[in-house]
């Protein structure tokens, strides 16, 4: 059997063992979705969104790149965003990393990986500003860790800094921006308590007033 083959295959597998377990399951995730979270994770293979959090289809809104990176210009990042707040109205978005991230190893190297430089640019800078911190830290894998961990706080920033955030807090539509990190080793996920619920938590240069 062909590879693409065995993913139709897995697909049915798949299929029916949810309607063994519930026969109305498709006919409900049918109608609208309604999440209460907006996940931002890594692209990584080894990350899977929804069974990590043991979530259904319909129970969390994905969006997935290179080193779960929130940058202001990327309007595909900015879009899932702004449907998943204006228009799902989620609670809560939660910015997930992981340790031994290959995209954060990567911006901590002079090594060059193409047009994914550019996009790791904003790490390399988070890794620079932070050197001095990070080389009191003598073995390899856990100051790598460390500044998968700083690269998550950096996005919850970015989250929080943006208008789509902002400007539901000003309607006073509830919405909290976490911080988590994910152990590939043992699976298991991390609060790095860098929670934002509202403006009075981000610097006042950031703080954006009322449309």
């Amino acid at each position: 059997m062909s590879d693409l083959k065995q993913l139709f295959a897995n697909n049915r597998e798949w299929a029916e063992a949810i309607k063994l377990e519930d026969p109305d399951f498709f006919t409900k995730l049918d109608g609208q979705q309604a999440p209460q979270y907006l996940w931002i994770g890594c692209a990584d293979s080894r990350v899977p969104a929804d069974e990590i959090v043991g979530l259904l289809p319909g129970e969390l809104f994905v969006h997935r790149n290179v080193a779960n990176v929130v940058l202001h210009t990327d309007l595909n990042c900015l879009s899932v965003m702004q449907f998943a707040v204006d228009v799902l109205k989620v609670k809560h978005i939660i910015v997930t990393g992981h340790h031994g991230c290959g995209g954060v190893k990567a911006a901590m190297s002079n090594q060059q990986l193409g047009l994914s430089d550019g996009w790791l640019h904003s790490i390399r800078d988070l890794y620079y500003q932070q050197r001095e911190r990070l080389r009191l830290i003598e073995d390899d894998e856990v100051r790598l860790d460390r500044m998968c961990e700083m690269n998550v706080m950096r996005q919850v920033a970015n989250v929080s800094h943006t208008s789509i955030v902002q400007n539901a807090w000003h309607r006073g539509q509830p919405l909290s921006v976490h911080g988590f990190i994910y152990g590939i080793k043992d699976g298991h996920l991390k609060d790095l308590d860098v929670t934002v619920t509202g403006p009075e938590q981000i610097p006042e240069q950031y703080r954006l007033g009322p449309p």
